[in-house]
């Protein structure tokens, strides 16, 4: 099976979130078909090429977003027409999954001697909170480097975006409409706050921006003769590495009337120094020079203890989108990219951890 056949066939089974098991079983059988023992815990699947260490993971995720409504195809028909596959998930992220499947089965029937392990893992529900890999480390193993499988357009991602997510209250004291001045309009305040979070620069990174608040919900008021004591609003917050929940909390508490509430953090930010083995490698088998930041997430938020990069073939403005797509050519592109990417990473990692060698840990 080619890797033009594996994409046609794995975009042709729906893999919504929490609904992956008929992908996950018949890509296992795939798989096992070109000789690999995989493992399942789940929806989830893993196989392995070489042995020892290092080991490197390959990573990426199974499941996709609903199709909506504007699409002007069937979205699981995956079949090639002019070069292209349409398809749900043809992008994000089957492209990625079909590319490394592709390259990890050719060195293995190749049966090229690798200096350590690459470790081949798919998740479900990444599209939906994540947190899969988190639970499946446990099953893989030691891991000392990964490369997470995500549309990239093949630039390499040494920095990503954290997702910081804020619920604000501002209070007010109620009255009756008519007499507003014997109240305290709780929607006013949270409409200055929102203002001031308007006008904010929250730090910014190399690779990765400025750091803006973006408010996405607000609700408040009882009634609507009424003065409203309350107002909630929520902010989605893109931070960035070196930047934690709590420096952003006490930035905004000296801004800020509202109180302040953390709904969620568990996407940290990300990043990895560019003389790292993972990031050559990857630069090498690019033919980029240098790496880019990630303003969206992605499981490597999970693995944010390894020194990781974020790429794969594909645009990420595809993604989520009507009509999603993937090249040939950048499948083609995809699959020779992992292909040089796993002995030549597994190779400088080894030096890496050689003696004499000063290490990561070690600086």
């Amino acid at each position: 099976m080619t890797v033009e056949q594996l994409l046609e066939s794995i975009v042709a089974i729906p893999s919504v979130s929490r609904d992956e098991r008929a992908l996950a079983e018949t890509l296992s059988t795939l798989l096992e078909s070109r000789g690999a023992a995989v493992s399942r815990a789940g929806n989830n699947l893993w196989f392995e090429v070489g042995h020892g260490r290092p080991r490197l993971l390959l990573l990426s995720h199974l499941d996709t977003v609903p199709a909506g409504e504007d699409w002007t195809r069937d979205p699981h028909a995956g079949r090639w027409e002019d070069g292209r596959l349409v398809g749900l998930g043809a992008s994000d992220a089957k492209g990625c999954v079909a590319a490394m499947a592709d390259a990890a089965l050719g060195l293995l029937e190749s049966g090229a001697a690798l200096d350590g392990t690459a470790v081949v893992a798919f998740t479900a529900e990444e599209e939906v909170g994540g947190g899969q890999i988190a639970a499946l480390r446990r099953e893989i193993g030691p891991i000392d480097a990964a490369v997470v499988g995500e549309p990239t357009s093949l630039d390499v991602c040494v920095a990503q975006r954290g997702l910081l997510v804020l619920r604000c209250v501002a209070h007010g004291r109620t009255a009756h409409a008519a007499h507003g001045e014997l109240g305290l309009n709780a929607i006013h305040a949270a409409a200055a706050d929102i203002a001031r979070l308007a006008g904010m620069r929250l730090g910014s990174h190399p690779l990765l921006g400025e750091t803006r608040a973006q408010v996405t919900q607000i609700g408040g008021g009882r009634a609507r003769n009424q003065v409203p004591d309350r107002c909630e609003f929520f902010v989605d917050l893109r931070t960035s590495p070196g930047t934690t929940p709590d420096d952003v909390i006490r930035r905004l508490g000296t801004e800020l009337a509202s109180e302040i509430h953390v709904h969620s953090a568990r996407y940290v930010p990300c990043a990895t120094d560019e003389t790292h083995p993972v990031v050559q490698a990857a630069l090498a088998a690019s033919g980029r020079t240098a790496g880019s930041g990630s303003r969206t997430a992605s499981d490597w938020a999970f693995l944010s203890d390894l020194p990781a990069v974020k790429v794969g073939p594909g645009d990420t403005l595809r993604s989520h989108c009507p009509d999603e797509y993937l090249t040939r050519d950048e499948l083609l592109a995809g699959a020779s990219f992992y292909r040089q990417l796993i002995p030549d990473c597994l190779r400088r990692l080894t030096a890496w951890t050689m003696p004499g060698h000063t290490s990561r840990e070690e600086r």
